[in-house]
């Protein structure tokens, strides 16, 4: 049988995978309903097999690179689960201080390709630190069915601390100039415009595909955004008219790309979600505003 193409597959695929990962259906259901679409050769488990992450071949940055300095560290979050874990990761040659960057993972903990984001984010030369919510329940377990059902244990405003304490642990970090930024996707995506909420000295956030603030708490926002959306995300996308309604309201600083014809996730190169037109295009436009906004 040929190898399955993202051609191959029909929408309600990608939207029932997006309702199976955010916890609207639970594998059983999502196995059953998948097996309306196997037909034509394609099997159940071809389709699963397509659709589930793949973390072996997928990373664009070495763990190992000889250019990184990349290793896991451990801060306090007194206001949150306590003791957090994180990967640091930072240029090699870095000349005097960088900007930070938070980087924040989905719904799921900090699995390999959060990680590789944020070596992706130090080649840019940034220090980035990439905490793991799941610290506090043996940390991210090797796999997201079961990251997701323990980040389903956890309060998710306590898990916002954590992510506020990392931003205050970067911008005391003696290799930080003090000017730190957050990026986060999906579950880290609202923490992303929460930390923008919480946080009056951020100095950039870049929320991909994230939950958004109430109108009330959009009014305490004072750092630049740049807000990524995909368009077929229409879950995500109902709640961005209100949100740009009060960030106008308030005179925020705000960019806003909402990409053609992708999937929520689409910059996850994981999955076949993943849209490396649209991916690498948020990725530059990121990268640029980081550096815009910390240097």
């Amino acid at each position: 049988m040929k190898p399955l193409k993202k051609e191959d597959i029909n929408q309600e695929v990608f939207d029932l995978y997006d309702d199976y990962a955010h916890n609207k259906i639970n594998r059983r259901q999502f196995v059953e309903k998948l097996s309306v679409f196997a037909v034509g050769g394609i099997t159940v488990s071809s389709l699963l097999s397509f659709i589930t992450p793949n973390y072996i071949d997928t990373l664009l940055v070495d763990p190992q690179d000889p250019k990184l300095n990349s290793e896991y560290i451990t801060y306090e979050s007194p206001n949150g689960g306590g003791t957090i874990k994180g990967l640091l990761s930072k240029p090699k040659k870095a000349k005097g201080k960088l900007p930070g960057i938070i980087v924040v993972h989905e719904n799921r903990g900090l699995n390999p390709y959060i990680e590789d984001v944020g070596r992706r984010a130090a080649l840019e030369d940034f220090i980035s630190l990439a905490p793991d919510a799941l610290t506090p329940l043996g940390g991210y377990p090797g796999n997201d069915d079961d990251g997701r059902a323990l980040q389903r244990q956890r309060d998710r405003n306590e898990m916002l601390e954590d992510f506020i304490a990392a931003y205050h642990y970067l911008k005391n970090h003696k290799d930080c100039n003090g000017k730190v930024g957050v990026v986060g996707f999906c579950f880290g995506g609202w923490i992303a415009n929460m930390m923008a909420v919480k946080v009056p000295t951020l100095s950039a956030a870049v929320p991909f595909y994230g939950g958004q603030p109430s109108a009330e708490e959009t009014a305490n926002i004072k750092a630049p955004l740049l807000i990524q959306y995909a368009e077929l995300d229409t879950r995500v996308n109902a709640g961005w008219g209100a949100y740009e309604t009060a960030l106008k309201a308030n005179n925020i600083e705000y960019t806003t790309y909402i990409y053609p014809g992708v999937n929520h996730g689409f910059h996850n190169n994981t999955t076949p979600r993943y849209d490396e037109a649209a991916a690498t295009l948020a990725w530059q436009r990121t990268i640029d505003f980081f550096k815009e906004n910390l240097k």
